[in-house]
């Protein structure tokens, strides 16, 4: 058997002949090679190929690692502005409470000056206006933690200066209240005054340490100020007394009750009840002695009712 290759017109063919040994192993041998190169290039198309997947592979692992990461940040992102703003949300609440504690205060210092109605109104916003002029090159934005902490430190310095002021306005309104003013009775008349005069009694020249309320018999004597009772009980002269301790060396004296209501060591209020009005002691007629002591030193008591009577008269 003949195996014949056809190569062109001007070469002659080759020929194998199949029957003889030779061309058993030429033919053989040459489809050995053509299996080995087709064996090769397989091999070297599956390694090109393999090698391209693999770098699609790394770049597709690469870029999801930078996904992981990106998401990873965003979170943390999201976790740090969710603390953020709790944060602020916490010193937001705080300011509102320092606020609402400012606006008592300035509500009870109106309330203490006697300020008029309306005057401070600490419920409304406080008024303001005027033109907007623009700022050359714009205004940047306060930054809101810097604004914050701003409005904090001059919250603190408020609270500081309106918590000393009420404390000064209330010595004041204690003081005011400790000092002996008004009447000692809710109707009479002045029926003797205070200094020298002639006494009831024997017509002799006489120092009057006190006023003389006339009043209705049993009406009601009152204190003239807020203080503790360091007597009560019957005095030479005066008949049944009681003597109030106002502190800041004040101390006012009621003679010829008929009665006493209070007893010593007993805390006593302006125009609470202490006596009822009699004529015990020295005495012509129904009515209550009212003195008033400073310091160790008899005052003139008029002065005090007069200044009671003129500032409610404001």
């Amino acid at each position: 058997m003949n195996i014949i290759i056809l190569r062109n017109t001007a070469t002659p063919p080759w020929r194998f002949d199949l029957g003889t040994r030779r061309g058993r192993l030429l033919v053989l041998g040459t489809t050995a090679a053509c299996v080995s190169v087709l064996m090769g290039l397989g091999v070297a198309i599956g390694l090109w190929a393999g090698t391209s997947h693999a770098r699609e592979w790394r770049a597709l692992d690469a870029m999801r690692i930078t996904l992981d990461s990106q998401r990873h940040d965003l979170d943390a992102l999201g976790a740090r502005s969710r603390r953020n703003v709790d944060a602020l949300s916490v010193q937001l609440g705080q300011l509102q409470a320092q606020a609402t504690r400012l606006n008592a205060v300035g509500a009870r210092l109106a309330q203490i000056g006697k300020l008029d109605d309306g005057e401070f109104d600490f419920s409304t916003e406080p008024a303001m206006g005027g033109p907007e002029d623009a700022v050359s090159g714009g205004a940047a934005p306060l930054p809101l933690q810097e604004g914050i902490d701003q409005m904090r430190v001059a919250f603190d310095s408020q609270q500081i200066q309106l918590d000393m002021l009420e404390n000064l306005l209330r010595d004041q309104k204690i003081d005011r209240a400790l000092l002996p003013t008004g009447m000692p009775v809710a109707q009479g008349y002045i029926s003797s005054g205070f200094g020298g005069r002639a006494d009831p009694f024997d017509g002799h020249q006489a120092a009057h340490l006190g006023v003389d309320f006339a009043a209705p018999a049993g009406s009601a004597v009152m204190a003239v100020a807020g203080g503790v009772v360091t007597f009560a009980g019957v005095r030479n002269g005066y008949g049944n007394v009681v003597e109030i301790d106002h502190g800041n060396g004040y101390m006012t004296r009621y003679a010829h009750n008929r009665s006493l209501s209070v007893s010593v060591g007993e805390r006593v209020r302006a125009g609470e009840t202490i006596a009822a009005v009699g004529s015990t002691g020295r005495s012509t007629g129904y009515h209550c002695h009212f003195e008033v002591w400073h310091n160790g030193r008899a005052v003139n008591p008029m002065a005090y009712v007069n200044n009671v009577r003129s500032t409610q008269s404001l």
